[in-house]
């Protein structure tokens, strides 16, 4: 039955897949619109980049899961008010569903699952209480990149918190999102693009004081010129 509820959404995925998405759509929404008959899924923002430097082209790419699959789309160009919209959540989950509903609040990737008892339990360690997914889920947490990161009830309970005011939750130090220290980790080639995208504005800029000033001082020499020989 998984296996079977897997290519069904994974089919309608697959034309959002391939058939584009410029324009002004939003992309996570019409993912949402195509997987609303699926049991539980997550699109997690995988992957942003920026093209051009004048006239700028914004690009996304999206991982979506159930269980342990998932399916990472190829670059979908976005609308720049669409890029400046998800900016802060590289590598979280815009959207997940589970049987307990859909929650569109940005948070760390998996932590909808933790707390249900369908997926792990909590037990009892020197840190405190800290959440372990059954053996049959282990794997999301490799997948969703949280390594050998516990995740404690006092997390739980922060996520919780925000989820409940409709806030974005990136961890109790801020360590997951666009700024976050352990997305950096994660995702260095986009931070290596960023990097080199401020250079290359940077020295574009510094061009064009320069010439500005070759123009200046030129111009000042043939004033001065002029005046002086009348």
């Amino acid at each position: 039955m998984k296996e079977l509820r897997w290519t069904r959404w994974s089919v309608a995925l697959a034309v959002f897949l391939f058939a584009g998405c410029g324009g002004p759509r939003d992309p996570v929404r019409e993912m949402q619109k195509s997987l609303s008959a699926a049991p539980d899924y997550m699109i997690i923002l995988e992957d942003m980049r920026q093209e051009g430097s004048f006239f700028v082209d914004y690009f996304h790419r999206y991982k979506v899961t159930q269980g342990d699959r998932s399916q990472t789309t190829n670059w979908v160009e976005v609308t720049e008010s669409t890029y400046k919209q998800y900016e802060p959540f590289l590598g979280m989950a815009l959207v997940a569903k589970t049987d307990q509903g859909v929650n569109n609040t940005p948070h760390p990737a998996g932590y909808h699952y933790v707390g249900n008892p369908q997926y792990g339990s909590w037990n009892q360690g020197s840190g405190g209480s800290f959440w372990v997914f059954y053996g049959q889920y282990s794997l999301m947490r490799n997948m969703m990149g949280y390594g050998g990161r516990s995740i404690y009830r006092n997390d739980y309970n922060d996520y919780r918190t925000s989820s409940s005011r409709r806030q974005p939750y990136y961890g109790r130090n801020k360590e997951w999102g666009t700024s976050g220290s352990v997305t950096q980790k994660q995702k260095p080639s986009f931070y290596q693009r960023r990097k080199q995208r401020l250079a290359n504005r940077q020295s574009a800029f510094s061009q064009k004081a320069r010439n500005r000033a070759g123009r200046s001082r030129s111009g000042f020499g043939s004033r001065s010129r002029g005046g002086f020989g009348k």
